[in-house]
Formats: structure tokens, sequence, C-alpha cells
């Protein structure tokens, strides 16, 4: 009889032991222990709960793996397409102000043109017919030099005209006169060359052109920036031209890039001016061709120069370290784009800050040949 009772506590003990692991571990399961697992038992009925347990704490495992595989599939899924979105949203932006940009750009070579124009044509008249008028005074003068030379005693009334008018004086100041306004129509036919050259804007086909024509029609137009006023000193300009074979480029979208990056020049040099700092604001341009064939124009200031950590985001579009108002961003990002993508060039910064900035503005002789050599 003692052993039955024996017998059977220990058989109500390793059941109930059996039943509170089952237990225990179906509560750890719950709280999201998923690597539980009970061992057998010889009793049949908790072999059977054991191995039902397992079975479904395996299935459990296997849902919450898929589950989780599949959540982070989704979330990489939303990640990107945020990311794609935002890239859709920041490049439908760029691409809208840069299209403004540029048929702002486009507009003001249309009007420069038709101001060139509209001057050239007056212009022409005047300074073509100042050299007609130079030789009929000049013949004048010489008739009034022979009458003084036979009829050295004028009548009275010449005399009195003669002694008003001072005309040793006339004719000296006369040559001279003409002399400057001869000057000064050279000086505005100049200007409407450059004019015109500049206007090349919305040109869209490849062409040979001479850089630094380009280049001195910017600064034409820069000029009134360039100048002394009250507020600043001139700025000083050094030209360091060499020997320039003529490149195959979009003559209009380099004027834009010159424009855009001397401008920045300009504002470079007022700013350290502005501060005390720079006693000779100085812009430097030189231009090269290496024996690989490629152009190199070099804009330099003494301004105040880029930050280390700011070298990297010029290039940006919208970037812009000048206070708000004063530049929208897209000026070098517009000319980066011009000379890497439709140049198939280069368009480096180096800076020291307290020293001033170089761009180097690389661009090949023949944009076909070198498209075909990075494609090979």
């Amino acid at each position: 009889m003692l052993v039955a009772v024996s017998l059977g506590i220990c058989t109500s003990r390793r059941i109930i032991q059996s039943i509170f692991r089952i237990v225990t571990a179906s509560q750890a399961l719950a709280a999201g222990e998923l690597d539980q697992n009970v061992p057998g038992s010889s009793i049949a009925e908790i072999e059977i709960l054991a191995t039902s347990f397992n079975s479904m704490a395996e299935r459990l495992r296997e849902y919450f793996i898929t589950l989780k595989t599949t959540n982070e599939q989704l979330e990489n899924r939303v990640e990107q397409r945020t990311k794609e979105l935002s890239e859709a949203i920041y490049n439908l932006q760029t691409t809208q102000s840069q299209l403004v940009q540029t048929e702002k750009m486009s507009s003001l070579g249309q009007m420069v043109a038709g101001i060139a124009h509209e001057i050239n044509n007056p212009v022409n008249f005047i300074h073509g017919n100042i050299t007609c008028t130079k030789e009929y005074i000049q013949e004048l003068l010489e008739i009034i030099n022979l009458y003084e030379k036979h009829y050295p005693s004028p009548t009275p009334e010449l005399q009195k005209l003669l002694a008003n008018c001072d005309l040793d004086f006339v004719k000296e100041d006369l040559q001279k006169i003409m002399d400057s306004m001869q000057e000064g129509t050279n000086r505005i036919t100049d200007i409407v060359l450059n004019l015109r050259n500049f206007s090349r804007l919305d040109e869209s086909e490849l062409k040979k052109v001479d850089l630094g024509s380009g280049l001195e029609s910017t600064l034409m137009i820069l000029q009134h920036r360039l100048r002394a006023t009250e507020q600043r000193p001139a700025i000083e300009v050094i030209k360091n031209y060499g020997i320039l074979s003529k490149i195959e480029c979009y003559p209009g979208l380099l004027n834009q890039v010159f424009m855009n990056i001397l401008s920045n020049a300009i504002d470079a040099v007022q700013e350290s001016k502005m501060d005390d700092i720079n006693s000779n604001p100085t812009i430097v341009i030189s231009t090269e061709m290496t024996p690989e064939k490629l152009a190199i124009v070099r804009i330099r200031d003494n301004g105040l120069g880029i930050k280390e950590n700011l070298i990297s985001k010029i290039f940006d579009p919208f970037f812009t370290t000048k206070p708000v108002g004063k530049g929208t961003g897209l000026g070098l990002s517009i000319a980066y784009q011009i000379v890497r993508d439709k140049h198939q060039g280069d368009l480096i910064c180096t800076s020291t800050p307290g020293a001033g900035t170089e761009f180097a503005i690389v661009l090949p002789q023949n944009i076909r040949s070198r498209q075909n050599d990075l494609l090979n």
C-alpha cells in the first residue's frame, strides 16, 4: 500500500513539474521569448503536450522571422520610396529654378543683342562720317591758313570777328574735339561688338570660338562693378592670357559660366574690402593650353576665401554663403553642369581662407573626341 502511495506521489510530482515547465515556457513564449523548448516525457499525455508545444513554438519562430523579414522589407521599400520621392521633388525644384535662370539669361542675351543692334546703326553712321568731317575741317583750315598768308590785312569787320572767336584756339581745339569724338565712337563700337559676343547666350550649336573674346565681352558687361565708386575702390583685373587654340563649345553657355564665376569673384573681393581686410582688391585671369589639348581658364581673387568644410558644397543647387536676397545658390551649380555635362570638362575650386579662391575651368578642345574617349 505504501509503495503504491509513494509511486502515485512521485508520478504526480513528475506530471506537475512537466506541466509547470510547459506553463512557464508558454508564459515566456507569450512575453516574446521565442527560443522556448520543453523536454519530452515518458508519460504519453505529457509527451503529447510537450511535442505540441514545441511544434507550436517552432511555427511561431518561423512566423516571427517571416514577419520580421517582411517588415524590414517594407521599411526598406518605404525608405527607398521616400528617398526617391525626396530626390524627385528636389530635382524638380532644381530643374525649375535652372530653367528660370536659363530663361533669364536667354532673355538677357536677346535684350543685349537688340540693344547692340539698335546702337550699332547710328554709331556706324557717326563713326563713318567723322573721318569725312575731319578731312573737310582740315581742308577748311588749310584754306583759312592760305587766306591769312595771302590776305594779312583783313577788313575791320573780319578783324572784329577774328578777335571774338580766337581763331588760333579754335584751330587747335577743333582737332582735339574731332580726335576725342573718334575715340568715343571707337569705344562705342568696341562695346557694341562685345555686347554682340556676349549676346550669344541663345546659341545652341557647337562652334569653334576664341575663349578670350568671351572673357573680354563678359568683363565689359561687368565693367560697372569693377570701376571705383565713393563706397569702394576699383577692382584691378590682371590678364595673363596664354596662347589658346579655338575650342569647340557652346559659346553662349560658356559666357554664362564666365559671368557667374566673375560675379562671385567681384562679390568676394568687395566683401573683403568692406571688412577692411583687402586694400588692393584684385582678380587674376589666366589661360593656357595643355599638351593634352585641354584649355584651362583660371579666375583667381584675393578675397576672404572659402572655408574647407564648405568647398564640397559650393556646386550644390541652392547652397550659398551670401545673405538672403544676394544670391540664389544656382550660379555655380549651373556653371558646374554646363562645364561637366555640356562640355565634358571640369570645374575645380581651390581656396585658402583669408587668401582668396581660384576656379579652374578645364575644357577639351574638341567635345566630340572627348566624348568618344570617355565611352571607350
